[in-house]
């Protein structure tokens, strides 16, 4: 990180204050942490406290839909059905469904069932039997400010051992969220999600992982799962990412859709699961945003 800004300048952060008595000292620890060899964040990936707060009010939409998808999510429903719920409410609360034409994605919402990993497309034609796993992931725009996160839902008699891969995965997540505290690195969650997941005998996609979120869709820094403690991005006051690990039940594998190059599928065919929330790194640990 390289400070160009002078002690008596406004500070980059917007607050008004002078640089030397807001964000200086906290620039200069940054700037000691990089030269050790360590991947630090530039200001861009840092929100202010005026855009925390407008990510939060984004992140009230996702939820209110998540929360509904929950309440009424049934056998016999197809996912073309939460298509139109996840459309309607968003819309309704002043909203735009973050997927909707995003690099050339047809739909409101993905939804993914059983070896689907990620990306699922909804559909008329594919409907919620008992026994199936589904994740729905669900992103909002309000005011040009992002929020991300999804959901796994059970569909009546679900097998053991697919129920275990989806309270394995959600254990996984906020195994890595106790990691998520200021001046840690990201490496320290993502060693904390992989040790469970390998623990329980599943496997964890490499090639998809989390993403820095709020002024973007996707932003810096991506977050992955198979790293070490100590390793990849330094995490401060101000990161808002996601954490979202892709459990497979076998193998890591996957495959995407040549037919439509979104939906992306396991190789060996088992389960996978995915749960994902939206995290603001603070000053003394972290805020769950969206969930």
């Amino acid at each position: 990180m390289s400070n160009k800004i002078g002690r008596n300048e406004p500070c980059w952060c917007g607050s008004g204050k002078k640089y030397k008595s807001c964000h200086r000292d906290f620039d200069d620890k940054i700037s000691f942490i990089e030269a050790e060899g360590h991947i630090v964040p530039g200001h861009k990936i840092i929100k202010t406290p005026q855009q925390i707060e407008k990510i939060k009010e984004s992140c009230k939409i996702n939820v209110a839909v998540l929360d509904y998808i929950e309440q009424n999510i049934h056998e016999g429903m197809t996912t073309a059905e939460i298509n139109k719920i996840v459309y309607e409410m968003t819309t309704d609360m002043g909203g735009i469904p973050a997927p909707l034409n995003y690099e050339g994605y047809p739909y409101s919402v993905c939804t993914s069932l059983n070896n689907q990993v990620c990306h699922g497309f909804p559909s008329d034609k594919v409907v919620l039997k008992s026994g199936d796993i589904v994740n729905v992931d669900c992103s909002s725009i309000l005011n040009g400010y992002f929020s991300d996160s999804s959901r796994m839902f059970c569909i009546g008699e679900v097998s053991p051992e697919k129920k275990k891969l989806v309270d394995v995965t959600r254990e996984c997540v906020y195994l890595g969220l106790e990691q998520v505290k200021p001046w840690g690195f990201l490496g320290d969650m993502a060693e904390a999600v992989h040790t469970h997941v390998l623990n329980n005998g599943y496997s964890v996609v490499r090639e998809i992982g989390g993403h820095g979120v709020g002024l973007e869709f996707h932003e810096d820094p991506w977050v992955g799962y198979t790293f070490k403690r100590g390793e990849e991005m330094l995490m401060v006051p101000g990161m808002i990412f996601t954490i979202e690990p892709m459990v497979n039940m076998g193998k890591p594998d996957i495959f995407t859709d040549k037919k439509n190059n979104w939906e992306v599928y396991t190789k060996d065919g088992l389960p996978s699961a995915q749960w994902e929330i939206m995290v603001l790194v603070t000053e003394d640990g972290h805020e769950v945003l969206s969930w």
